[in-house]
């Protein structure tokens, strides 16, 4: 899939809101391969942490255009510990399992070790969402046993139809940058 990359900026914000909605929550995000539509509804973000990720030197939101249009995106956050953080990885659903995704990831990757000089990617997923644990797991991530709390009753990340929410971790090692 042809595509041009490049860090989002403050213009992006309202295309940014509306592509990682679709991504992971709604009757859109089902017209891809994985989403949380059956576990959240809500938002997957407001545009105020969009604005404050863009702006924060720590991390960066890649993103993905065709033809001028949004089509993906990732960010990146360092973790300044010698590892990194891999979230938002969000695809058009209409896109999904053309290989937008594996570009993203490893553009994540690549912008982690050049930008941050991470040796380490780390990344937080629902362990419901088994099929998706298995896609990561086929790029090279593996379950490190630890696991997070979800913030439940925190509307800015959505409205679980479910109680039983947390995060399991996934990491993997990093190229070295050239």
């Amino acid at each position: 899939m042809s595509h041009t990359l490049r860090p989002a900026t403050v213009d992006d914000i309202a295309a940014l809101h509306v592509l990682v909605t679709r991504a992971y929550r709604g009757d859109a995000a089902r017209l891809g391969w994985t989403h949380e539509a059956d576990l959240l509804d809500g938002q997957r973000i407001d545009p105020e942490a969009l604005a404050e990720a863009i702006a924060d030197p720590s991390r960066v939101i890649l993103t993905a255009h065709r033809d001028g249009v949004l089509i993906g995106c990732v960010m990146v956050a360092d973790q300044a510990d010698g590892s990194a953080y891999l979230g938002m990885l969000s695809v058009e659903p209409t896109l999904q399992a053309a290989g937008l995704g594996r570009a993203l990831l490893d553009a994540a990757d690549a912008e982690a070790a050049a930008r941050f000089g991470a040796s380490r990617m780390e990344m937080t997923v629902i362990p419901h969402r088994t099929e998706l644990i298995r896609w990561y797991e086929r790029r090279g991530y593996v379950l490190t046993g630890a696991t997070a709390e979800f913030p439940m009753d925190d509307v800015r990340f959505g409205l679980p139809k479910r109680r039983d929410l947390s995060f399991v971790v996934l990491a993997k090692t990093l190229p070295v940058a050239r």
